[in-house]
């Protein structure tokens, strides 16, 4: 039926006039929304079939799920953590019938389709049942609404069915409290927490509070309001000002000409990203007059790229090949995860023979991990003298390469290398 209505909505698309442009992108919409709930009907397929198989080669039941949400992602080309929420919205589908028959025509799409799974995640089968009924099964009831709208009417109609199942879950949710930090454009990082709704309000208005006294009086100088906030809030975190050497450790890989010398090969900081040659520059400079830096020599090949292989005995990566292989891999291997590295992981497991090497080793995030130790799951690292390559296959056969970014390269000479050496030493 799905498929019939994906070629329906496909053929309208096709059918449309040229200059028929609002026309298409609304047809597209709907076609988009239709994808999804077949999507989310080929996963949910995908997931019985794989705990079927399991269960009948003898695999214990709380590892039957083992990979399922990485096969998903990876298929979509997505991180395999949105391949777990993925799946998870394939299995409330299966619990709101409404809700998917709306996404199936196109009524509604897949974001507001996951609000109302997330806001009825508390309840029981039944009550969320009987919202997808309350809101779902009239179209007219949720037409026109935003994303927030819909949020909110699905949290007051659960509300209505069980007030406590809410409260239980506000309160279980006080222990996901936790502090992240993303890479965002032009060298910044994005500084999040997710933290009770009290404190992190109170902490805002105290910011906003002090930020506009400081505004108010012409302490800021030139800088706005929300600059002010930032800065407050750095301040007190670090107990410092923000143009103090900040004492904490990180990781900056860079090329030997980039640091003594004027070549902009972009830097690498570890847990942001690339960062332009004169920032880093600057950044190592300062650290090094507040005394607070401390530099370890890390080469690449000078061709490729690639930092140089490291080897050991042991079955567990020691601590200075576990950071090699992280610097390397600089987050989770598996294709389209972009998730922190958390695991020094095997690629061939030692029980067949693998060994404790750099090439033999790969950076995973921990869900990652655990993943490939699904059954049917096969990782592989491919020979080869540029960047470190490997081969994930999945239960079905399907293989994808996941191959390590280059770092900033070092001098292509030693002659070179030792010049710049030399000229920093006069300079001192």
């Amino acid at each position: 039926m799905f498929d019939s209505r994906i070629l329906e909505l496909a053929t309208k698309v096709a059918g449309l006039d040229d200059d028929a442009h609002v026309d298409r992108i609304a047809a597209l919409e709907e076609l988009k929304s239709a994808c999804a709930a077949v999507q989310a009907t080929a996963a949910l397929q995908l997931d019985t079939a794989r705990r079927v198989e399991r269960a009948e080669r003898g695999v214990p039941k709380r590892l039957q799920g083992r990979g399922i949400g990485t096969e998903v992602a990876l298929a979509r080309r997505e991180s395999p953590n949105k391949g777990d929420r993925l799946l998870g919205f394939a299995r409330a589908m299966a619990e709101m019938p409404h809700t998917h028959a709306l996404l199936a025509a196109g009524k509604l799409n897949e974001w507001r389709a996951t609000l109302l799974v997330q806001e009825t995640a508390c309840l029981t089968k039944e009550d969320r049942a009987t919202v997808d009924e309350q809101l779902c099964a009239d179209p007219t009831v949720l037409d026109g609404l935003g994303d927030r709208a819909v949020a909110a009417k699905a949290r007051e109609h659960a509300a209505r069915l069980d007030v406590e199942a809410l409260v239980r879950r506000g309160q279980r949710a006080v222990g996901d409290r936790h502090v992240s930090v993303r890479p965002a454009a032009d060298s910044m990082v994005r500084l999040s927490a997710l933290v009770p709704v009290v404190a992190g309000i109170g902490a805002y208005a105290a910011l906003r509070r002090d930020a506009d006294a400081l505004v108010g009086t012409g302490a800021a100088g030139e800088r706005s309001r929300s600059q002010v906030m930032a800065d407050l809030l750095v301040e007190r975190l670090t107990g410092t000002g923000t143009t103090a050497a900040q004492p904490v450790s990180v990781n900056v890989v860079i090329s030997d000409e980039a640091l003594f010398g004027d070549a902009e090969a972009p830097a690498h900081v570890d847990g942001y990203g690339d960062l332009p040659a004169a920032i880093a520059r600057t950044w190592i400079s300062e650290a090094v007059e507040g005394d607070v830096a401390e530099l370890r020599r890390v080469y690449a090949h000078p061709g490729s790229g690639a930092l140089v292989n490291l080897e050991s005995v042991a079955r567990c990566f020691p601590k200075g090949l576990a950071r090699f292989i992280n610097l390397r891999d600089k987050v989770c291997r598996t294709p389209w995860c972009d998730a922190p590295i958390r695991h020094s992981d095997h690629i061939e497991p030692v029980e067949n023979g693998g060994a404790t090497t750099a090439s033999n080793g790969a950076g995973l995030c921990e869900a990652c991990n655990y993943a490939k130790q699904g059954l049917g799951w096969h990782t592989e690292p491919l020979p080869g003298l540029a960047l470190h390559r490997i081969s994930v296959i999945t239960p079905d056969g399907h293989t994808y390469l996941s191959t390590a970014p280059p770092l900033p390269r070092p001098a292509t000479t030693y002659a070179r290398m030792v010049q710049a050496l030399r000229d920093v030493t006069r300079a001192a």
